[in-house]
C-alpha cells in the first residue's frame, strides 16, 4: 500500500497524546487511530509537526510509529525530516521496513536559495534509494524555505520517487493551478494533498488538489468535503465545510493551533489529556470556554445540515 503519483483522499496527521507528566499516552493513541479510521480517512501521517516529533526521543518515534502501524491497516506516511541526512535515511528505511507507505521530507533549514533546495532533495533521494516514495512538504511559513512551481516541476521530472506534494504554501492556490497546467502540457503528474489545517480546502480541490493532509480536529469534515467534491457536488461540499469554519479559524491561530486541536480531541473523548510536551502553549479557561461554545454551535449546524 505505497503512495504514488495518483494517491488521493484524506491523510490525517496524527497527534501524539501525552499524559499530564509528559509521557506518551499509549491507550489514547490507540483510541485516536481508531477514531481516524472510523471517520473514514484514506490514510494517516505520523511523526509530523502535529505529532510533536521534534520533542520525541528517537526511541519514542519508533515506538509511536510501530504502535500506529500495529493498530491500523490504513496506509501510513511517516515524517522523517532531520537535520542529519543519515538520521533521516535511517528512520525512513526503518519506517518502510515495518510497513509504512511512504515518507515525508521538508527542505533543510538554511539559506532560502532554490539551487540549494533542489540539491538537497537530490541528496535525499540518493540516500533513500529509488524504492522509497517521498512526499515534498512545501511549508515555507514554518521552514523558511520556499520553492517555486518551476522547482517543484523540476524535482518531479528528475526524481521519480518524489510522488506527492504536501501543499502548504500561502498564498498558494496559483501554484496548484500552475502545476496542473504544466502536467496538461506533458510534465509528470504529482499527487497534491493540502495542509494548513484545511483552511482553503474547497478552493484547493477546485484548483486540482487530490485531497487533504492536515490535522484538523474533525477528520470527518475533511473526509466529507473531499468525498462530496469528488462526487461532483461542489456546493454541497462547501455547505458542509462552512459548518466547520469557526473551528477552522480558531485552529488557525499561529502558535496555539495544536493546543486547540488537542483540547477538541479531548472534549470529544478521543484522548484523555490535551497536554503538549514542554515547551508548549497552555490554553486559559476563557480559551477553553470559547472552543467549547464553538464546538456546540458546529455540532448543531452539522446536525441541521444532515450530518457529515
Amino acid at each position: 500500500m505505497r503512495i504514488d503519483r495518483d494517491t488521493s483522499g484524506v491523510y490525517i496527521i496524527c497527534a501524539t497524546p501525552f499524559t499530564p507528566t509528559g509521557a506518551v499516552d499509549w491507550p489514547s493513541l490507540d483510541r485516536l487511530v481508531d477514531h481516524y479510521a472510523e471517520a473514514g480517512v484514506t490514510g494517516i501521517t505520523a511523526l509530523g509537526i502535529m505529532g510533536e516529533a521534534d520533542k520525541l526521543t528517537p526511541e519514542e518515534r519508533r515506538a509511536v510509529l510501530a504502535r500506529i502501524l500495529d493498530r491500523t491497516a490504513l496506509p501510513v506516511i511517516v515524517g522523517v525530516s532531520d537535520s542529519g541526512l543519515g538520521n533521516l535515511a535511517d528512520l525512513a528505511r526503518h519506517a518502510m521496513d515495518i510497513g509504512a507507505a511512504g515518507v515525508m521530507v521538508a527542505p533543510a533549514r538554511g539559506t532560502p536559495r532554490e539551487d540549494r533546495v533542489l540539491g538537497y532533495f537530490h541528496q535525499v533521494c540518493e540516500a533513500l534509494g529509488p524504492d522509497i516514495p517521498v512526499v515534498y512538504q512545501d511549508f515555507p511559513q514554518t521552514t523558511g524555505v520556499p520553492i517555486s512551481t518551476r522547482g517543484i516541476l523540476e524535482l518531479a521530472r528528475d526524481c521519480p520517487q518524489i510522488v506527492m506534494l504536501k501543499h502548504e504554501d500561502s498564498p498558494g492556490l496559483a501554484k496548484i493551478t500552475a502545476i496542473r497546467a504544466a502536467e496538461a502540457n506533458g510534465a509528470p503528474r504529482l499527487s497534491i494533498l493540502c495542509g494548513n489545517g484545511g483552511l482553503h480546502l474547497p478552493q484547493e480541490l477546485a484548483r486540482g488538489a487530490d485531497g487533504a493532509m492536515t490535522g484538523f480536529a474533525y477528520a470527518e469534515a475533511l473526509v466529507g468535503t473531499v468525498k462530496l467534491f469528488r462526487a461532483g457536488q461542489a456546493d454541497a461540499a462547501e455547505d458542509l465545510y462552512d459548518c466547520y469554519l469557526p473551528i477552522l479559524r480558531m485552529e488557525a491561530q499561529l502558535g496555539a493551533g495544536l493546543a486547540i486541536r488537542k483540547h477538541i480531541l479531548m472534549r470529544r473523548g478521543v484522548i484523555a489529556c490535551a497536554a503538549l510536551r514542554a515547551p508548549g502553549p497552555r490554553l486559559a479557561p476563557v480559551d477553553m470556554a470559547e472552543i467549547d461554545r464553538l464546538m456546540a454551535r458546529t455540532a448543531a449546524k452539522v446536525t441541521a445540515l444532515g450530518g457529515a
